[in-house]
């Protein structure tokens, strides 16, 4: 386990792959750790540095007192690879994730040389739907939101098989602190301007079934950056790499291999 010390807060991070290879970090969606990517980094390319991490409040990383402006989270990220001396990364980030891809890529491109925005958008929701979802799990804890976040996350045909039950599990033992503290992140995150300005290579994945984030606000998200691919994995929800693992890793290979160039 690694520990990155950073301005204000410790991240837990995993690296895998070649150390000297072209590095691609992975940020994971709200309520879920870097296990997010178990399934598909044995099925990627070699010849890269994988890099996962933890957000604040989430895995192994610290859990500091929410709410998390999303600034705080994209400097995280920043921080992260900063403290690893990491340059020409390809960000893949899955639904908060994603919202992360897109203000680091407005903040700091020179970092980067590729994004991909899998299962995001560039506003997600609406505020007043975060607050009643946070004010839901300061009242009830995050259990009680459990069964209808796992309808808008997971395909019906998933729903029912054995590994299901351990991604209900990985949201519910999530800390609550760090799950309203993303929650807040996202209500007050609209990135239409920002993430329109930006000229990086930019993939978008979507999943068929994605209750959290439709295919249609995936596609408009990638369209708004001049040059973007867009990719539709049907049969899957909200996390297409936990359902459809050989299909997102093939369709993120191919994207590593243009990039990199």
């Amino acid at each position: 386990m690694k520990i990155a010390e950073l301005d204000g807060i410790r991240l837990h991070y995993r690296e895998d792959g070649d150390p000297g290879g072209v590095p691609v970090v992975f940020g994971n969606s709200l309520g879920t750790d870097l296990r997010l990517w178990d399934q598909v980094l044995p099925l990627l390319p070699a010849g890269f540095r994988y890099i996962r991490y933890d957000k604040r409040g989430h895995g192994l990383s610290q859990c500091t007192k929410p709410p998390y402006p999303m600034g705080t989270l994209v400097r995280d990220a920043e921080m992260l690879i900063d403290h690893l001396e990491l340059t020409g990364v390809i960000f893949v980030g899955l639904s908060i994730g994603g919202l992360i891809a897109q203000g680091l890529a407005a903040k700091r491109p020179e970092l980067l040389r590729g994004i991909v925005l899998s299962n995001t958008g560039a506003k997600i929701g609406t505020r007043e739907m975060w607050d009643e979802r946070i004010a839901g799990v300061e009242a009830d804890g995050i259990e009680a939101l459990a069964d209808a976040t796992m309808q808008r996350w997971f395909s019906e045909t998933f729903r029912q098989t054995p590994p299901f039950l351990a991604w209900r599990n990985m949201l519910v033992r999530q800390p609550q602190d760090g799950y309203v503290g993303c929650s807040a992140a996202i209500a007050g995150t609209d990135f239409y301007t920002t993430t329109a300005a930006i000229t990086l290579p930019t993939l978008g994945i979507a999943g068929s079934e994605d209750g959290s984030t439709p295919p249609d606000l995936v596609r408009e998200t990638a369209d708004l950056i001049a040059g973007s691919k867009f990719k539709l994995i049907r049969g899957a929800g909200h996390l297409p790499c936990v359902e459809k693992p050989e299909e997102y890793a093939a369709i993120l290979s191919e994207f590593l291999h243009e990039v990199r160039g």
